[in-house]
C-alpha cells in the first residue's frame, strides 16, 4: 500500500498583498498527477487546509475541486485533519456530503476516540493499516482549567493531556487489528527539535511550546503537520513533517518543498521517501550593501528573463527610505521582478506596511497588528509585554477555532 503525506496547504494565503492562488492551483494539479504516477492509495492532510478561520470562496474552490479531481483519480480515499488555522465550524459544513465520498474530515477531537480511527483499504477493500487520524489538540480538549495553576504546571498538565489522547487512541486502535498491520497516526503540533520559520504560528503559547517525541506510543508512522519545513523528528524516520508545498515566508525560500510517500506490506516493512515539489513561485532574498544588491538584481534580471521573482532586500548598511525605494523601483522597472520587502538598518519593518498601504490591513497579521500596539505604549514593561502577547495569543485561538 501506498500513502501520501502533505500538510500545511493554507488556501487563500495573501503574501504581502499578493495572492497564492496560482500557486496553490499548480500544485495541487502536480499532487494529481503525483497520485496517478505513483499510484497511491491513500492521501493524508495533516492540517492547515486553509490559512484562516474564514478563507475565500476561491479558497473553498480550491479544496472542493480537488476533492472532485482526487475521485477520478488513482487513489481511492482521502483523510483530512484540522490545523490550528483551520475552522472547525467550516471543515465540518462539508463532511457529511465527503464521507460519501471516501473522505473523511476529522475537524475537532470527538468524545469518542474511536471516531478517529480509519481504515485504510486497498483497491479491494481490504483492510491494510489504521489510521489514528487525530487533528490539532486544543488545550480546552484535553485538559480541564485549574485556577491558581502556575505557568509550569499548565504546561505540564497539557503535555500529558496530549500524550495520554495519544496512548488512549493507540490503545483502542491496537485492540482492532493483528499484530502485523501497521497502525500510523497523525499530528499537528510542534514536536521538539524541530526547526522553524517565520510564518509558523505559535501555538500553545504560555503552556506548550513543544511536545517530546518520546510520549507518541510506537506507531508505525506519525504524519505531523504545523512546521512548514519537511524534516525528520528527532532523526527518525517514521516521525515527519512533510512541510508546506509552497514557500510561506522569504526564510523558506532556499527551502526544497516536498511530499512523503509511505510503503509498506506490514508492520515490519514500511519505508518512506520523499518527492520534490516544483517550484511555481521563486522567492528571492538579496543581501548586502547598496553596491552589492545592485548587482545582484542586475544579475538576476538576466538569470530570470520574462519569469515572476518576488524579492526581500536585506540592505546591510543605513539609507533613507525614500531614496532606496526609488533606486530599487527603477531598477526593476519594466521587468516581472517584485521587490515587496526592504530592510535595513533606518527602515523600520512595521513602518513599511504603514505608510506604503495605510488603508488596508490585508497585508497585516492580527499578531503584527497587536505587537505594534504595544510597542508605542511606554508605560509597559517588557515583562508585562510578552504576558500580553501570550494572552492575546490565547484569545486569538480561541476566536478562530470557536466552532
Amino acid at each position: 500500500m501506498k500513502i501520501l503525506h502533505t500538510s500545511d496547504w493554507h488556501l487563500g494565503q495573501y503574501f504581502m498583498m499578493k495572492t497564492r492562488e496560482n500557486e496553490h492551483q499548480q500544485f495541487l494539479s502536480w499532487l494529481i498527477e503525483v497520485v496517478n504516477q505513483q499510484q497511491i492509495d491513500a492521501v493524508i492532510v495533516a492540517g492547515d487546509i486553509f490559512d484562516s478561520a474564514s478563507p475565500a470562496s476561491y479558497a473553498r474552490k480550491l479544496y472542493a475541486d480537488f476533492v472532485v479531481q482526487l475521485q477520478q483519480s488513482y487513489c481511492s480515499q482521502l483523510v483530512i485533519v484540522s490545523g490550528n488555522h483551520d475552522s472547525v465550524a467550516v471543515l465540518n459544513e462539508s463532511k457529511s456530503l465527503l464521507s460519501a465520498l471516501n473522505v473523511s474530515v476529522l475537524a475537532g477531537l470527538s468524545d469518542n476516540l474511536s471516531e478517529h480511527i480509519i481504515s485504510l483499504e486497498d483497491k479491494t477493500g481490504e483492510q491494510q493499516a489504521l489510521l489514528c487520524a487525530l487533528p490539532f489538540l486544543r488545550a480546552t480538549d484535553v485538559m480541564l482549567s485549574e485556577q491558581g495553576s502556575s505557568a509550569e504546571q499548565k504546561q505540564m498538565s497539557l503535555q500529558q493531556g496530549i500524550a495520554d489522547t495519544y496512548q488512549s487512541i493507540y490503545e483502542l486502535a491496537v485492540q482492532d487489528v493483528d499484530e502485523a498491520t501497521p497502525i500510523l497516526a497523525t499530528g499537528h503540533l510542534t514536536a521538539v527539535g524541530c526547526a522553524v520559520s517565520d510564518s509558523v504560528r505559535e501555538i500553545y503559547i504560555g503552556t506548550l511550546t513543544a511536545f517530546p517525541a518520546s510520549l507518541f506510543p510506537p506507531f508505525e508512522y506519525i504524519a505531523l503537520g504545523h512546521i512548514h519545513k519537511a524534516q525528520r523528528v528527532q532523526k527518525s524516520d517514521f516521525i515527519r513533517y512533510c512541510g508546506s508545498p509552497i514557500p510561506l515566508s522569504f526564510d523558506e525560500s532556499k527551502q526544497t518543498k516536498q511530499v512523503n510517500i509511505i510503503e509498506f506490506t506490514n508492520k515490519d516493512d514500511v519505508n518512506v521517501s520523499e518527492l520534490a515539489i516544483p517550484v511555481f513561485q521563486s522567492l528571492k532574498v538579496i543581501a548586502g550593501d547598496l553596491e552589492s544588491i545592485t548587482e545582484q538584481i542586475t544579475a538576476l534580471k538576466v538569470e530570470m528573463a520574462n519569469q515572476s521573482v518576488w524579492v526581500e532586500v536585506k540592505l546591510k548598511q543605513a539609507h533613507y527610505m525614500s531614496d532606496l525605494h526609488t533606486h530599487l523601483s527603477e531598477l526593476v522597472e519594466g521587468t516581472k521582478i517584485d521587490i515587496l520587502k526592504v530592510s535595513s538598518p533606518q527602515i523600520n519593518e512595521m513602518n513599511q506596511w504603514q505608510e506604503s498601504d495605510k488603508k488596508s490591513l490585508d497585508n497585516v497579521t492580527p499578531e503584527q497588528l497587536f505587537e505594534h500596539r504595544l510597542d508605542i505604549e511606554d508605560n509597559i514593561s517588557d515583562e508585562q509585554k510578552q504576558q500580553l502577547k501570550g494572552l492575546f495569543a490565547e484569545v486569538l485561538s480561541a476566536v478562530e477555532h470557536q466552532s
